[in-house]
């Protein structure tokens, strides 16, 4: 009998599906795979702690998939707690640019392994479903299967409860930076507003008129300046009591 099944591998550098082959031959179980992975490790250490446990190479096999789906479920876990710290981060009062580049990122990574340890419990379904059909397994070894499924499709549940999670947090995220964005869009707004009057004031006095009654008068350029300060404050208090500047 050939499988291929697909392993989780969450290390503190990147999260990877990692590809093994089991052979079933014999009543021997051979695995290849590249990388020596964490559950086949686990399964190697509980077998010495507890002889006479596997009495087989299936039993060998179903143990294997039953410790992935505890890695997977340990991995979610980790995924859970660093999207609740992720979350305290975004929904506290002052969410600055750079706060929310770093929970960004952080929300990509954790999506990254959640949806490869969806992708892994589907894979091991998938592959358990292949033994229980061959008629392989004994009825002891057919009910342990079926109890490992059990926990494969609570693992499915949680992750898709984790999707929900991600997205509401990238939405948060997201919405917290076009309120910072909005705030500086509307602070020139209100400056270009404010620029108006004198603006306007300027250009008036600035006409070629032979008739203009300020070109000689000794107070016309104060008098010119004030009334642009004047013009130039009188929206900005405006803005102010409104509450369009906070």
């Amino acid at each position: 009998m050939h499988i291929r099944t697909d392993f989780i591998l969450d290390d503190d550098e990147n999260s990877r599906n990692v590809r093994v082959a089991f052979v079933l031959t014999d009543n021997i179980l051979f695995s290849i795979h590249e990388q020596d992975l964490p559950v086949f490790r686990l399964v190697r250490l509980r077998a010495r702690l507890r002889p006479g446990s596997v009495r087989n190479a299936k039993d060998v096999l179903l143990d294997l998939y039953s410790t992935d789906a505890e890695y997977s479920a340990d991995a979610l876990e980790e995924v859970y707690e660093d999207l609740e710290e992720a979350g305290k981060r975004v929904l506290t009062h002052n969410v600055t640019d750079t706060d929310a580049a770093g929970v960004l990122e952080t929300i990509a990574k954790e999506e990254d392994l959640n949806g490869r340890i969806r992708r892994n419990v589907m894979d091991t379904r998938r592959a358990l479903s292949f033994l229980m059909r061959s008629k392989l397994l004994s009825d002891e070894q057919q009910e342990e299967a079926r109890q490992i499924l059990r926990d494969i499709d609570s693992l499915e549940n949680h992750t898709a409860f984790l999707f929900d999670k991600i997205n509401f947090l990238m939405d948060a995220t997201v919405g917290f930076i076009n309120i910072n964005q909005n705030k500086i869009i509307k602070i020139f707004s209100v400056v270009s507003v404010a620029l108006m009057p004198p603006t306007l004031l300027a250009s008036i006095w600035g006409m070629n008129f032979d008739h203009m009654p300020e070109l000689r008068s000794t107070i016309g350029y104060p008098f010119a300046i004030c009334m642009m300060l004047v013009s130039s404050l009188i929206p900005l208090i405006y803005f102010r009591k409104k509450g369009w500047m906070k």
